[in-house]
């Protein structure tokens, strides 16, 4: 098992020589949270990162999309570090960062209270050896790093901050000031002490929250964590990256609405410098299985349950205006605009607020749809007694609607064509609608979706897959491939010991591999040049992973799930991709697909490994 503790000094090459003002790598950030939404911290103590009061709302700290004076706090030692580390506390998401000096060593101790009648950001500063002087700058910048707030003192002490309908209270027993429209303090801690700041938000209309005890609240909020982590149910010698991951779904759960966001993020590129940058704070339907499994394997049914209903309520209504993703609380309308005053992550442009792709055609959602409803159903899930119904409306429209071109599961921007991917999850939607009704006795047109779900099945085996090459293409007619296809033994397309299947793996590992990793859109696209549009997508790297599973090859597959948990920061978090020539994670951070496909590879491979144990011990 991996160290989940690192120095932070050591780290791979950059792209650029990075300013001080500027943020740091994308995985140089940790993840806190309560539930509604998510925090990044910086190792060196800056919180760059916070939308207030919810995953989507807009951002008051913005730095990680610019520099300092868009929005950040820190809280550090003065002098030079000689060492710095951090952990998560066991199976829970309090982060503590450990600051040694000359003059002695400090712990920050950061972390968010499961929601309480409002919205708390927690620190606490506790001295561990010596006495160690330390600064906190706080720069708050609503509306995306552009609003400044006005700041007055109230008798109690707090600091108030107001902006609109926002409203933030720092509350410390630290003397603070005001300095170039920053608040700023210089303190000192000696070992065995400890010093709290705790940053409130609020909408300013009502009154200022109450304020919370530092170790109260820490106290609590860890009960919290261990209570909820200690019903996982799984166990074995990836149980430590499991748990964190599975930690790290629950953080990006909006607790409300039982909706899981993407990432807590928006515009981290997916190529450094490039204009891939997308906003990802929104649930997509695209998820909705592999999260199920990935719940409801480790013994997360409250979760699963969550979750499934919220599927169910954002898809209610006309089959035909279902969408590929929604808000939190299941808002269809995400438009999509440009903050074109923040300079960008590494000066990615543009910054992207919203995300168009929401009015998108993509098929594949009606089969992840229905395989939901219907993993649900073997899970013994309870549903709501309209599911079925919808259902059957669902099935009756892709019926109409099957044979014309998509977006494809990877919302590619511009004319559709029929994916090969769009179109199997089209033939898993009639076979997962078949299979519910068999198993549990539901009423349909059985026999109209077995002639339908044949013919689909025959559709694309003929236009779908290249002889010449021996694999499933992009598209029809195309000649380069999709990782997406990689998903087809999966979800029982076909099997994995199909010569098609052990052709489309073979072709994935001659064109999409690079550096032992998954890229998800062929090379070949590219003017007929080598050159990814950017880094291998780290969840297509693990579906490499389950065919190898399901091909019998668990040597290769454990080879590529540990090469992919490899490169989890320090504290266990993986972005949406990986950029292996400058050995940097890019995308979207923490990426929700990326540790559900880690949750499912895991489980996979155990179980793989314990019918291979089984096997041997029965020819014994």
């Amino acid at each position: 098992m991996r160290s989940m503790s690192m120095r932070c000094g050591t780290q791979p090459a950059i792209v650029r020589r990075r300013s001080p003002e500027l943020p740091g790598r994308i995985e140089d950030y940790a993840l806190i949270g309560d539930c509604e939404t998510a925090a990044l911290v910086s190792r060196n103590g800056s919180i760059d990162w916070l939308c207030w009061p919810a995953f989507d709302s807009d951002a008051c700290f913005s730095a990680m999309l610019g520099d300092k004076k868009h929005g950040h706090w820190q809280i550090a030692p003065l002098a030079e570090l000689v060492n710095c580390t951090r952990r998560y506390r066991g199976d829970t998401l309090i982060l503590e960062t450990t600051f040694e000096t000359a003059d002695g060593a400090v712990t920050l101790i950061d972390f968010m209270p499961p929601r309480g009648a409002a919205s708390d950001i927690v620190r606490i500063v506790r001295g561990d050896t010596g006495r160690v002087k330390l600064r906190m700058d706080l720069v708050e910048r609503f509306g995306f790093g552009v609003n400044i707030p006005w700041v007055k003192r109230q008798d109690d002490g707090a600091l108030l901050g107001i902006c609109g309908p926002d409203m933030a209270v720092l509350r410390t027993p630290v003397e603070t000031h005001g300095e170039d429209l920053t608040t700023v303090a210089e303190f000192e801690v000696g070992a065995g002490e400890s010093v709290p700041f705790v940053l409130t938000y609020g909408p300013s209309h009502l009154k200022v929250p109450a304020p919370i005890n530092a170790d109260d609240a820490l106290k609590d909020t860890e009960a919290f964590w261990l209570d909820w982590s200690g019903r996982c149910t799984c166990h074995g010698e990836s149980r430590d990256l499991v748990m964190r991951s599975l930690i790290t779904l629950k953080a990006l759960t909006y607790a409300p609405s039982g909706g899981i966001v993407a990432a807590p993020t928006t515009s981290l590129p997916e190529k450094l410098g490039g204009t891939r940058n997308w906003d990802y704070r929104y649930c997509w339907l695209r998820d909705a299985t592999f999260t199920l499994l990935a719940l409801m394997n480790s013994g997360y049914t409250e979760e699963a349950s969550a979750w499934h209903n919220w599927l169910l309520r954002a898809a209610a209504g006309s089959p035909a205006e279902v969408q590929i993703m929604y808000g939190i609380m299941g808002q269809r309308r995400l438009l999509e605009w440009e903050a074109d005053w923040l300079p960008g992550y590494e000066g990615a442009q543009p910054v992207r607020i919203g995300n168009a792709a929401h009015a998108q055609l993509q098929l594949d959602v009606y089969g992840e749809l229905i395989d939901a409803f219907h993993q649900s159903r073997i899970a013994k899930l309870q549903l709501d007694g309209g599911t079925w119904a919808i259902e059957l409306k669902v099935l009756e429209h892709l019926a109409s609607v099957w044979e014309q071109p998509d977006h494809g599961i990877w919302e590619i921007r511009g004319d559709g064509q029929h994916y090969v991917f769009s179109k199997v999850m089209c033939w898993v939607a009639f076979d997962k609608g078949i299979k519910s009704a068999e198993t549990f006795g539901l009423e349909g047109p059985l026999d109209d979706w077995r002639r339908l779900r044949d013919t689909i099945h025959r559709d694309i085996c003929e236009k779908g897959f290249d002889r010449s090459q021996n694999t499933f293409v992009k598209f029809y007619g195309a000649d380069t491939l999709d990782a997406s296809n990689l998903l087809l033994p999966s979800v029982g397309f076909l099997p994995a010991s199909d010569p098609r299947i052990q052709g489309t793996i073979a072709a994935t590992e001659r064109h999409l591999l690079r550096d032992g990793f998954v890229l998800r859109h062929d090379p070949r696209e590219v003017s007929g040049e080598k050159q990814p549009i950017e880094g291998a997508f780290l969840a297509c790297s693990l579906w490499l992973a389950d065919a190898y599973i399901l091909a019998g090859a668990i040597a290769k597959a454990q080879d590529l799930f540990d090469r992919v948990v490899g490169i989890a920061n320090d504290v266990g978090l993986l972005a949406e991709e990986y950029d292996s020539i400058a050995k940097r994670q890019t995308g979207n951070f923490p990426q929700a697909l990326t540790h559900i496909a880690l949750v499912n590879t895991a489980h996979n491979l155990g179980g793989a490994k314990r019918d291979a144990e089984k096997k041997m011990q029965r020819a014994e």
